[in-house]
């Protein structure tokens, strides 16, 4: 019942976003196939999988830096699917980005005073807001201090590179943040720091993260819940502590198994997955992780499976547990 009572801030329902292929032989490459999802405020909304599989491209449809397909984007219960012109300026506002690599996304030929100033010109907020004032409040949140103001983005490490690139998804308050890989670019130490400061703007905030990564342990230690996808489609979803205890689509099983462990006593068997990931341009039929599944039969290969609800907030998209309903 808790789970009902919490607000959602974002819903997807039926997402599809296609891309013409290269060429006349390759067909619709459908980078994200019918995705229906909730997000919480307040809460961080892991996704997982392999390359390739339409993570980012969801990501970035959800705060509309690429329209979607098909399908429509609810924010606070307002439809931003079509919105154009000052209406969807005025809405990215509430949704940021902060990108995988920290040294792509900042203008080499900018101070970092000039690159947290951009965002209030756009915006032109210059007026209404103390921009130096402001500018000064991001630095403080994210670390660094005000003689990074004169440098440029070449002068700067790595982490605080990805700092001045959180400070810049902050300056104009939003309430939902993309991050897209936002760590695993950084080195390994510098990810923590990155990782623990992100837990502490979110509380100090109230922010709601839609977290993208391919590694489960970041993702184990930032998020609420887990969305599992495969080629396009969202295949699991539920908390990662219940996703942990029992997990329930053959590939969620496979990358948990993949993960490693540090106690000897608790190691599981590594579950190798054969054969190549089909292409997003020409999908096998069916359930589409039937061509490399150990569990599929021929149901997998003629029916596609619907995400259904097995359990209390666990969803899962697998014609094993049709009809199954777990306490």
């Amino acid at each position: 019942m808790a789970r009902n009572e919490k607000e959602t801030l974002l819903k997807a329902e039926h997402v599809k976003v296609y891309f013409k292929g290269k060429n006349k032989k390759e067909g619709m490459v459908r980078a994200v196939d019918d995705v229906s999802l909730d997000i919480h405020k307040g809460e961080t909304f892991g996704v997982v999988g392999e390359s390739g599989c339409g993570k980012s491209t969801l990501g970035r449809t959800l705060i509309r830096l690429i329209d979607p397909t098909e399908g429509h984007i609810y924010l606070s219960g307002e439809d931003i699917s079509e919105m154009k012109g000052k209406k969807l300026k005025d809405m990215r506002r509430k949704m940021q980005i902060i990108f995988q690599d920290p040294s792509a996304c900042l203008n080499p030929r900018r101070t970092v005073r000039q690159i947290l100033m951009e965002p209030f010109e756009i915006h032109h907020l210059d007026r209404e807001v103390n921009v130096e004032e402001r500018i000064m409040e991001l630095l403080q949140l994210v670390g660094l201090d005000s003689y990074h103001l004169s440098r440029y983005p070449h002068e700067l490490s790595g982490g605080q590179k990805q700092r001045i690139g959180i400070a810049r998804a902050l300056a104009l308050k939003p309430e939902l943040i993309v991050c897209d890989e936002a760590v695993s670019a950084l080195d390994v130490s510098v990810q923590a720091q990155v990782l623990n400061l992100l837990q502490e703007l979110k509380s100090k905030l109230g922010l709601t993260y839609f977290f993208i990564s391919h590694n489960l342990n970041v993702v184990y230690q930032v998020s609420d819940r887990v969305g599992v996808m495969y080629l396009g489609k969202m295949v699991e979803i539920a908390s990662y502590d219940r996703l942990y205890e029992k997990r329930y689509h053959p590939y969620t099983e496979a990358l948990l198994s993949a993960i490693p462990q540090v106690n000897q006593e608790e190691q599981q068997e590594r579950i190798h997955l054969s054969g190549e990931v089909p292409s997003p341009s020409d999908p096998p039929s069916g359930c589409r992780f039937h061509t490399r599944c150990p569990k599929a039969c021929e149901r997998c290969r003629l029916e596609e499976p619907a995400l259904r609800e097995i359990a209390p907030g666990h969803l899962v998209a697998c014609h094993l547990y049709d009809g199954a309903q777990e306490a």
